[in-house]
């Protein structure tokens, strides 16, 4: 069920009353496709083999827009734009090339859209990095620049009237939840952009989402507050609505978008108050936010039509589904409608672990966040006293947030007897910027010392057994994991899926978004090698005496394989209990359907193996070496 009844849903759009979204096809190598609600009928039209996905900044995202009855798209199988008109197959009008591209609009009056472009080096061997502009690709696939020589751009916008352009951009070293700047400019006769104006934002402000309203004025969301919140441009900067809130979220894909317009005094919006989400409707001079009764306490999208709002939200017991409310006249008088599901088929309640929002005490008195989803599984009782194994999971990023949105891959774990401990460590998004910058220059300490202190609280809350606590993450998350049982002795094993073990090696090899990231989150480089050594996994693995497995897409761009597979090497050298699993065809994330079976299957194969809870007439998922060196 984790990987067959499993849709992942992304990328709203409303075009009249047609609303659009992308779904994962996990059955079909992991692609996505874009779907289309046109009355009480949903139309597929992007067929096998078109691939709705943008690659820029590699994590991608903004990679369609609708214009009537046209759609245009990124294809990921050649990064060409293609436009797709109602009854006609989508054809490609840009040119073969390196070029990607992402966060498109439409601008009708001009026959073009405005994107943003990675133009990557014709040799990739030079190891050049893409140059990223603001671009305009006309109809008949002409490229022309708008705007250059800034590092990054993201957010093109154009006003009702199509007269002015906002964007955002930002530069070397920083990432866009630290500091970016919005700009707006004239659109000229011949189409280029005229007098550019820096409206707000700097090295130390995070603006992202900028949108304008119905009556042309133009809005965004900055942490200049040190919270996320709404404000627009006039005479000067206007504070909308102050308040202790995200109203946005960390900028690692295009297209995201938190609030909307239901006329030019009334906005939708969704904001996070301590990692969970509200939705409420903001009448624009009055401060006051009217809140909107829905089900969900993550809403990850939000997109406004003519009276109404359609987002992407998920709950406890409610996996994440796209859904419509209708407002009416009030501001909570429409139930939601639901327009797609992740999962169709449900597990029994019986089956299902509602999470508890905890929060513990960390090191240097710091308090930390998670989401605790204790054993559950209606048809199996524990032995009287049994403390349960629990295994303490890390988010990726590492600036993002966990959620308690319903995922069968954490009951998966919970129906079979373990505990999870979700971890909102200090750097994770939803709680400020104050929170977000714990992580600032330490990373590898921080979101290590929450993890063990959420393990440990759990211990000496008798929710947990000691000797059986695990430790697994994915990306950054692996690299929290990793230095977690390299520096710390608390967890017995370990899972990393392509985790970060070397630092340096993640500064060598990585692509041009996050090419700077290290300098905030552990040091500038060259001043701070020493760090980078101290704080590496791979250079401490004389410390690692813990079982591990690990899992590596041979695809992945990100974290490359040589990450996984030194780490593998050194501990089967030591006789650590060690397993590796290496997927072809998958990049940084599994998304085929067989990727998601096996790795799981082979994870809780693992630690049963480990545990000595293992059926032993069943046929191991994976190898296992060293395992003499087990205790």
């Amino acid at each position: 069920m984790v990987a067959a009844g499993a849709t992942p849903l992304s990328s709203l759009a409303i075009a009249g009353t047609d609303v659009f979204w992308l779904a994962g096809r996990a059955s079909e190598g992991g692609r996505n496709t874009l779907l289309r609600l046109a009355g009480a009928r949903v139309d597929e039209l992007t067929p096998l083999p078109l691939n709705v996905r943008s690659r820029v900044h590699e994590y991608g995202g903004g990679a369609f827009a609708v214009d009537g009855g046209t759609v245009f798209f990124s294809h990921a199988g050649d990064n060409r734009l293609y436009r797709k008109e109602d009854g006609k197959d989508a054809v490609p009008f840009t040119a073969e090339g390196r070029q990607r591209f992402a966060d498109f609009i439409v601008d009708r009056a001009r026959r073009r859209l405005v994107a943003v472009r990675e133009q990557h080096p014709d040799d990739p061997a030079s190891h050049a990095q893409p140059e990223n502009t603001l671009c305009a690709v006309a109809f008949d696939g002409t490229e022309t620049v708008l705007a250059r020589g800034h590092d990054f751009y993201s957010s093109p916008r154009l006003s009702p009237d199509g007269r002015q352009l906002a964007w955002l951009t930002w530069d070397h070293p920083r990432m866009p939840w630290q500091g970016t700047e919005l700009w707006r400019a004239d659109i000229a006769a011949d189409g280029t952009l005229a007098a550019p104006v820096l409206v707000a934002g700097g090295p130390e402000e995070a603006i992202c989402q900028p949108e304008w309203s119905p009556d042309g004025r133009l809005y965004f969301v900055s942490d200049r507050s040190g919270w996320w919140n709404l404000y627009r441009d006039g005479d000067g900067i206007e504070a909308i609505c102050p308040l202790e809130a995200e109203f946005a979220g960390p900028h690692w894909t295009f297209g995201n978008a938190m609030y909307g317009f239901l006329s030019a005094s009334e906005i939708a919006c969704t904001y996070i108050e301590q990692g969970i989400s509200r939705l409420a409707r903001l009448v624009i001079g009055s401060a006051r936010l009217e809140p909107i009764a829905n089900p969900y306490q993550e809403i990850r999208e939000l997109r406004t039509g003519d009276g109404c709002i359609v987002l992407l939200g998920g709950s406890p017991t409610i996996p994440a589904e796209i859904a419509r409310i209708d407002l009416g006249n009030g501001a909570g008088s429409g139930e939601p409608q639901v327009l797609a599901r992740s999962i169709d088929t449900l597990p029994e309640l019986g089956y299902l672990s509602v999470p508890e929002s905890v929060s513990y005490p960390s090191a240097n008195g710091r308090t930390a966040y998670a989401f605790f989803y204790p054993p559950k599984n209606r048809d199996v009782q524990a032995p009287a006293g049994e403390k349960p194994p629990v295994i303490v999971t890390g988010h990726g990023g590492p600036t993002g947030m966990a959620a308690s949105t319903l995922k069968l891959a954490t009951q998966f774990w919970t129906s079979r007897g373990f505990g999870v401990l979700d971890v909102n460590y200090g750097g994770s998004t939803g709680f400020g910027r104050a929170y977000r910058d714990l992580l600032k220059g330490q990373w590898g300490v921080v979101d290590v010392e929450d993890c063990v202190a959420g393990a440990r609280w759990l211990v000496e809350q008798g929710r947990a057994d000691g000797a059986r606590l695990i430790i697994r993450g994915s990306s950054a998350g692996g690299y929290t994991t990793l230095s977690a049982l390299a520096f710390h002795d608390v967890f017995k094993l370990g899972a990393s899926y392509y985790g970060v073990a070397d630092l340096q090696g993640l500064d060598d090899d990585s692509h041009k978004f996050e090419s700077h990231y290290n300098e905030y989150l552990i040091a500038p480089q060259p001043q701070a090698q020493q760090v980078y050594l101290e704080r590496s996994p791979s250079h401490h693995v004389d410390k690692l005496d813990c079982p591990m497995i690990f899992f590596q897409g041979l695809d992945d761009k990100v974290v490359p394989p040589p990450q996984s597979e030194n780490m593998v090497k050194a501990l089967r050298q030591r006789g650590v209990p060690v397993a590796y699993l290496e997927l072809e065809g998958e990049g940084h994330g599994f998304r085929k359907g067989e990727s998601i079976v096996r790795t799981l299957e082979a994870e809780l194969y693992f630690y049963q193996r480990m545990f000595g809870l293992h059926d032993a007439t069943a046929p191991a998922p994976v190898a296992i070496d060293n395992l003499d060196g087990a205790a």
